[in-house]
């Protein structure tokens, strides 16, 4: 079954950068500038990083404010050659940004590109595969299109032997830095190629990233991949083992008969698709993480549609693209409040960390301001609104009916269809003891 998407007003979009390019015409991408003088190009000038005087001035720059980046920049161009200046302030910046994705203590130490930073697997995901391959028995892996390290170091980490393979010569060398800074050189060798000229035969699995974005952004169609999803197919029916990641948003007739398809979100956000080979072909699975908490397809027929109880769940969204919302609603004894939306509904609270949990504690018809005058009376001052199958907008309907927020309370608001009729649905999450957000 296919649900409707959902928006938190509280949620934002992250703009990603292009991908990387490893079947097509190679593309140097470059460091950012200060300024309109830099004497090096790329390559050198990330080479002249992991010298002692660029390493020196990379431990200098840490954590520079970007506001204070012109100012230090000046200052240090008065020893240094501008060129090495502009590459370590950009890479100072880079590493601000892959905390979120790294950690500190790792980002601090390693080298990133532009695309690196944006398109790299966060470390708790990247764990998680690794941990699946070594359950599996796997010791050694062909990571194909690696790009700056992020999975082969999580491998490695398992205690995994890599081959980190990237056509594109930057990207590669960046990999190769990190796995040196790390400690983990001896056990990833980087190699600048194209993956499809790879031989795979002496490992016992194969890992493919490829690339789903180009110059206009995000590519829906698989077989636009690069490189595309039936070469990687047939690489990975070729190994032992395989895991291929792709955008959660497949669809689900894309998915070969051979595989196992999971899909994985981290702290509530969905990350991405992998599709496994040499597991359980035909399974589908939603895991969250952290946990990991892991929820097995089991065939069933969609919910039924059911009058609404006193508790709403809201599955995660790695629930709803595996369409395993008939099995989260299964474990909650519970039913959807219309067919086509991904809200299950129950009248006892059970936990479940497959779904977050609300109390309703109103429901009327689509009404402005009805709504108004509830929350002014209930004194909110604090409002989440949410959405499931309405066009409007969350933050207009918020100005509107809190347009001087002064309540102590805080409530959670959901449009959406109840039965086929938009209603508005009043609420807070549930409290301790019922079940866990």
């Amino acid at each position: 079954m296919s649900y409707e998407s959902h928006v938190a007003a509280s949620s934002q979009s992250i703009p990603h950068g292009p991908a990387r390019h490893r079947h097509r015409p190679r593309t140097i991408h470059r460091l950012a500038d200060n300024d309109r003088v830099n004497d090096l190009a790329p390559l050198d000038s990330f080479a002249a990083l992991l010298t002692p005087e660029g390493l020196a001035l990379l431990d200098e720059v840490r954590g520079t404010d970007p506001a204070a980046e012109l100012a230090v920049a000046t200052r240090l161009r008065r020893d240094h050659p501008a060129g090495l200046v502009s590459a370590a302030l950009t890479q100072a910046r880079l590493r601000q940004r892959a905390v979120a994705k790294f950690g500190t203590a790792d980002a601090e130490r390693m080298f990133f590109t532009p695309n690196g930073v944006e398109q790299s697997t966060r470390t708790s995901v990247a764990a998680y595969r690794a941990s699946r391959f070594t359950a599996l028995g796997v010791r050694s892996v062909a990571d194909l299109c690696c790009g700056i390290g992020g999975d082969a170091i999580a491998l490695a980490r398992a205690g995994i032997r890599v081959l980190a393979v990237d056509r594109d010569p930057l990207t590669a060398a960046a990999a190769r830095a990190n796995a040196e800074a790390l400690g983990l050189a001896d056990l990833i060798e980087v190699r600048e190629a194209d993956v499809t000229e790879v031989d795979t035969s002496p490992y016992d699995a194969v890992f493919v990233d490829p690339a789903r974005r180009g110059g206009r952004g995000r590519i829906f169609d698989p077989e636009a991949y690069s490189p595309p999803l039936s070469w990687t197919v047939d690489a990975a029916l070729k190994a032992p083992h395989a895991a291929l990641k792709i955008a959660p948003g497949v669809p689900h007739e894309a998915v070969p008969p051979q595989a196992e398809a999971e899909w994985i979100s981290d702290a509530g956000d969905v990350k991405e698709a992998v599709l496994w080979f040499g597991t359980e072909p035909g399974l589908v699975r939603a895991t969250l993480l952290p946990g990991p908490h892991t929820l097995r397809g089991r065939g069933l027929p969609n919910p039924q549609v059911r009058s609404l109880g006193r508790y709403l769940y809201e599955p995660d969204g790695a629930v709803i693209r595996a369409h395993l919302v008939a099995e989260a609603a299964a474990d909650l004894d519970g039913g959807l409040i219309d067919e086509t939306i991904a809200y299950v509904t129950a009248d006892e609270p059970r936990p479940t960390p497959y779904a977050t949990a609300y109390e309703i504690t109103g429901q009327l018809p689509f009404n402005v301001k009805k709504l108004k005058a509830l929350l002014r009376e209930s004194e909110v001052g604090v409002l989440t609104v949410k959405k499931r199958g309405s066009a409007v907008d969350p933050e207009e309907l918020r100005r509107k009916v809190l347009p001087k927020p002064h309540g102590r309370n805080a409530a959670t608001v959901f449009l959406t269809r109840v039965a086929g009729a938009p209603t508005m649905l009043l609420g807070h999450p549930a409290r301790p003891g019922e079940p866990a957000a």
